[in-house]
């Protein structure tokens, strides 16, 4: 499939509400959801057991610095490739990139490629709204029903049996053979993203214990950073933040989040205009995954960028005031 063609279906199903194929198809099987539940918790234990750790065994400068590595080649991986090219078409990228993108955002361990992207063009059909498979405005407002709402947008919508139908949301990504074997590598991406770090660090420092702080540090205590910064853009900006654009959903702005998640959390100004490669567009605000995709753009590897436009912006501005 030629990444024209690609682009624009990326952007077409974004917003495929009248599509005549059901929103689901069918539920997870019991192995899909152990697995799930299994890359949600392992890393989550380890980020638990990090602190105490950390603080008489095993953290050194190598894993530092092999973390820091690894969590922003597949936190880009997910930023870049999963969310703005594959499931938005922000740009036109070359086969090479696309791949590498497709790879990248896999090891990022948030699942395989084609059910993220169903996933989250979902969302934007539905964004804050039943069908939406992460809100966490769909229990209520209550004190009771935001803390219950948090936790599902945040991880629990995960451990739900239903299965987005990606003949309805991502039947461009279904029909490209390079991606659909990148969805199928998915497990072996799982163990090259774990192992990789404890060769790295293994050979560092020349030792097995070496190899096993880095597995620890930069294989699990970093896909669960990744992991908790990703979810919270589900939960914590479609709930606290700036609103300075209009969107028909309660997504937010939150500053706080901006370096971690490479400019995901400016997430109000990416429900405004959700095709827009750089979601930071107010002065000042960190976009490191636009200006990556800038440098993709001046080496030629992206074409067709889609950067904001002044009067796309002005007609999206909220006249009534920043909301939180």
């Amino acid at each position: 499939m030629s990444t024209t063609v690609h682009d624009r279906q990326s952007r077409d199903h974004t917003r495929t509400e009248a599509a005549p194929q059901p929103m689901l198809a069918g539920e997870k099987s019991p192995a899909e959801l152990f697995l799930v539940k299994l890359f949600a918790i392992v890393p989550a234990l380890a980020l638990a057991a990090a602190v105490p750790l950390a603080w008489g065994w095993g953290l050194g400068w190598t894993d530092v610095g092999l973390a820091v590595f690894f969590y922003t080649l597949t936190c880009l991986g997910v930023t870049i490739g999963f969310h703005r090219y594959f499931t938005h078409g922000a740009f036109t990228a070359t086969r090479g990139l696309r791949i590498a993108l497709a790879v990248t955002g896999s090891m990022a361990l948030q699942g395989p490629i084609i059910g993220w992207v169903a996933d989250h063009r979902r969302h934007h059909a539905y964004a804050d709204r039943e069908g939406d498979p992460h809100s966490p405005w769909l229990f209520g407002t209550s004190a009771g029903a935001l803390a219950k709402g948090f936790w599902h947008a945040h991880m629990g919508w995960m451990f739900q049996r239903e299965q987005t139908n990606a003949v309805r949301f991502a039947p461009d990504l279904l029909a490209d053979p390079d991606i659909q074997r990148v969805n199928r590598w998915f497990p072996a991406l799982t163990v090259v993203s774990l192992l990789a770090p404890a060769v790295a660090g293994g050979l560092i420092t020349w030792s097995w214990w070496g190899a096993l702080t880095a597995f620890f540090w930069a294989g699990l205590v970093r896909v669960a950073v990744l992991h908790h910064v990703t979810w919270s853009v589900n939960s914590i900006c479609h709930m606290i933040g700036d609103r300075p654009f209009t969107a028909r959903d309660k997504s937010a702005n939150f500053w706080p989040l901006a370096l971690l998640s490479m400019g995901e959390s400016w997430h109000n100004s990416h429900h405004a205009d959700p095709t827009c490669a750089r979601h930071g567009v107010q002065r000042g605000q960190i976009d490191i995954s636009a200006r990556l995709i800038r440098i993709f753009e001046k080496l030629g590897w992206a074409t067709k960028v889609r950067w904001p436009r002044p009067e796309r912006l002005a007609r999206k501005l909220n006249t009534t005031g920043s909301a939180s």
